[in-house]
């Protein structure tokens, strides 16, 4: 019980001072991030710190870690799904489908490559990182897009594409990092039936209908309940946390992909929920949002396995440039064209930059461990989003405001 009163007051007075000082932070471009904040204050309080307490006092640490990253990941696609303009996916269809089809096989296919040719690993073990690492975190994109700093300077058509392709895509590397597993553990035809019939229509169709139309029904009920004034301020709030944790425990129970179905219950709710409601609920959300996401980054800097790193050498270090080059810039290249929001230079380079790796690969790679057994799984991922965490920590508020200073896209060449 100590443990727990220590973590409490270390982690609530993290949470105060950043609060406190988010203004400061936002208009000094050199200062480091908050999440890089969090994960560095994790490390001096951890085992490899101060080791003012650890986790595995509580549970094993990749347990922990895997439970806060689902619901933070979950709570994360519920604010950007509440975000959303409505029906902003069926507006976008060809935007989205652009990304989360081929644009997602090329960054699976390029960061699985790229981990085989740097890292003495097997192909399939080296394409399961790189499924692992294929989503754009949606945590991180958040700390991108929401802001008044984010808000006048990056145009609504790019936060609105970022969150939309982070909130999905999350969810979307579920059936890539099952096949990877699949095919890890088994040979190429008993992997193809099971990955085409069990993961592709129950855990993910199947979770994509329960969660929309649990956010339906949900959110057809508080329009009316709205609209009769019988809803409280408060309520407007416990809704939505409500549905949020409520679907990924029901979903989660019958075996679906949780992440996705929360994701369609979002936008199912946002789509039928009174509109002027759906204001408090992004507010109250992002609030929320922000309690448990700093957390789960200090949970991080915790458990990072610093021996292992150390092991990987200077070829972790490759693997990590190498995916933060490689693994998004040329895809966005690629599929540009297919992106009505991408109609400039600038517009392409910034989305090509950030599509961080974060806290749902941290997920996945729980996943995929205990799934598995191949314990090389974690260091390597966790180095990735370690780097990540750094690179787009540290460019994200100087590109931000370089973005917004272009009077015209084409000077950002």
């Amino acid at each position: 019980m100590s443990d727990l009163n220590i973590a409490l007051a270390l982690i609530s007075g993290l949470l105060l001072v950043l609060d406190l000082s988010t203004g400061l932070l936002q208009s000094r471009q050199y200062l480091p991030s908050e999440p890089i904040m969090a994960v560095g204050f994790g490390i001096a309080i951890g085992p490899h710190g101060l080791d003012a307490f650890q986790l595995s006092t509580w549970a094993d640490p990749l347990i922990v870690i895997e439970q806060a990253a689902r619901l933070t990941v979950a709570l994360a696609v519920t604010s950007i799904a509440l975000r959303l303009p409505e029906n902003y996916v069926r507006r976008r269809w060809k935007s989205m489908t652009a990304l989360l089809g081929p644009g997602m096989v090329i960054m699976w296919l390029v960061s699985g490559l790229v981990t085989y040719a740097v890292l003495p690993v097997s192909f399939l073990v080296a394409m399961l990182v790189g499924a692992v690492i294929t989503p754009t975190d949606p945590v991180l994109a958040n700390s991108i897009v929401i802001g008044k700093t984010a808000e006048r300077n990056i145009p609504k058509r790019i936060r609105y594409l970022l969150s939309a392709e982070a909130g999905a895509n999350d969810g979307g590397a579920y059936p890539f990092v099952f096949l990877a597993i699949l095919l890890v553990g088994e040979s190429l035809r008993p992997a193809l039936v099971e990955w085409s019939t069990q993961i592709l229509l129950i855990e993910v169709v199947g979770a994509i209908l329960l969660g929309a139309l649990i956010g339906a029904v949900v959110g057809r009920l508080e329009r009316w309940v709205s609209g009769e004034q019988y809803l409280e301020e408060t309520s407007v709030f416990t809704i939505t946390v409500a549905l949020t944790l409520g679907v990924v425990g029901f979903v989660t129970l019958l075996g679906g992909n949780e992440i996705l179905a929360v994701f369609a219950a979002g936008l199912a709710y946002n789509w039928q929920a009174d509109p002027e409601d759906e204001a408090k609920e992004q507010r109250i959300e992002e609030v929320f949002n922000r309690l448990f996401t700093l957390p789960v980054f200090v949970l991080f800097g915790m458990v990072i396995p610093w021996s292992e790193w150390q092991a990987l050498g200077w070829a972790g270090v490759a693997l990590v440039v190498g995916i933060l080059l490689l693994r998004r810039l040329p895809m966005m290249v690629a599929v540009s064209p297919a992106i009505d929001p991408l109609d400039r230079p600038a517009a392409m380079l910034f989305m090509g930059w950030f599509g961080p790796i974060g806290i749902a690969a941290v997920f996945y790679a729980t996943l995929a461990v205990r799934e598995t057994g191949i314990e090389a799984i974690w260091p390597i991922v966790t180095l990735v989003v370690a780097g990540s965490i750094l690179a787009h920590g540290a460019t994200g508020t100087l590109l931000t405001l370089r973005y917004g200073r272009l009077d015209d896209d084409a000077d950002w060449w």
